[in-house]
């Protein structure tokens, strides 16, 4: 199952035979904004995303071996008329397509008692923006890396190969481990070389919404992508919210700049809701800066943070995500449209050419 198709098991909405949410997310936006094209700015970029893992496009890298600042785009004059075939090229343009696809659910299997799964570290092409093409480090050849999902107090072991030209390591954020499978180099363990395997094997404790991403050289490796979801679900589905649909939120600011699940806007992968389901979103920052998720027209009813349950529940339209930080909340589709879904912090997310980084859409039929 990818992202988009995990759904409760108490209490699930399935799917349509053929539903596409790209396509969705096309048809309703086009529809929208209206069909009329704006010659060839927005003809070659209107496409839908990759659904799968895509083989990364060769391309020049536009990223440099160290991390740079996250670039700003602040306009220097208030916009023109003549801007605005530009701002509504992009929006046109959304999902454009790209080549690649991060969080993909990682296949496992039980030996001996535990849980498997096998995560290699390496190089690739990623294309963060139509045409934009960067250098990545990755888990499995996906940015964000794939999804680990597994149970409360089941056994979990993972090997992770390094085929980089640098050591790494892994560590589990969020999870009570014993401290030899922290995966923090020099003070837990010996950094993972270029070729070896290092297994980590814990029990999956606490449940809820955390993290795995390199600690070694973190600045670069993180930044440039060695970061995926680790989701611990509960015994008892019933500590947790009703929900029809199960959606990632992963903020990221240096690899190929503001990011949302490892791509910027057209070509983030717009969210899709029937009328009435609840969606329940997992937001994380695995960047450097605090991103404040803001959606328009609806309402997070936000239940959890860090993955521990809220004693006291709260509701708002606009969340702070600090760096390391997990919110998970449930939004109820229950009026239609296209809803803008961005980081209120406008620098990441528009500039008088139009919107760019961090935005997206939840889109409800």
């Amino acid at each position: 199952m990818t992202r988009h198709e995990h759904t409760q098991a108490a209490g699930d909405i399935p799917g349509e035979p053929g539903d596409n949410s790209a396509t969705i997310a096309r048809r309703t936006l086009l529809g929208a904004v209206g069909v009329a094209t704006l010659g060839g700015l927005a003809a070659g970029a209107l496409g839908l995303t990759g659904r799968g893992a895509a083989p990364a496009v060769e391309g020049t890298v536009a990223a440099s071996a160290t991390p740079t600042r996250t670039p700003t785009r602040t306009a220097t004059a208030a916009p023109t008329l003549g801007h605005d075939h530009q701002a509504e090229a992009v929006v046109k343009a959304f999902p454009a397509k790209t080549q690649g696809a991060g969080l993909q659910e990682l296949a496992s299997r039980v030996v001996d008692g535990a849980r498997e799964f096998e995560l290699t570290c390496e190089r690739i092409k990623w294309e963060a923006t139509p045409g934009q093409v960067v250098e990545a480090f990755a888990y499995n050849g996906q940015v964000p890396g794939p999804i680990i999902r597994v149970t409360e107090g089941e056994r979990v072991r993972v090997k992770v190969t390094n085929r980089l030209d640098q050591t790494t390591g892994v560590h589990w954020h969020g999870q009570r481990v014993k401290n030899a499978m922290d995966g923090v180099p020099f003070v837990t363990q010996p950094t993972i070389k270029p070729g070896e395997t290092f297994v980590y094997e814990f029990t999956a404790k606490p449940f809820g919404s955390h993290m795995y991403h390199s600690h070694h050289n973190a600045t670069e490796q993180v930044g440039r992508g060695m970061l995926g979801p680790l989701l611990v679900m509960p015994k008892d589905p019933a500590v947790d919210p009703r929900y029809d649909k199960d959606e990632l939120f992963i903020f990221n600011d240096q690899l190929g700049g503001l990011t949302i699940n490892g791509k910027g806007f057209p070509a983030t992968f717009p969210y899709t809701a029937k009328l009435g389901q609840r969606v329940r979103f997992r937001f994380m920052n695995e960047g450097v800066q605090v991103h404040p998720a803001h959606i328009h027209g609806l309402t997070f009813e936000v239940f959890a943070r860090d993955g521990y349950p809220l004693p006291q529940p709260f509701k708002c339209d606009t969340l702070n995500v600090a760096p390391g930080e997990r919110w998970d909340a449930i939004v109820v589709a229950d009026e239609p449209g296209v809803w803008a879904f961005h980081c209120h912090i406008l620098n990441h997310a528009e500039a008088s050419t139009g919107m760019f980084g961090m935005v997206t859409a939840l889109i409800v039929e």
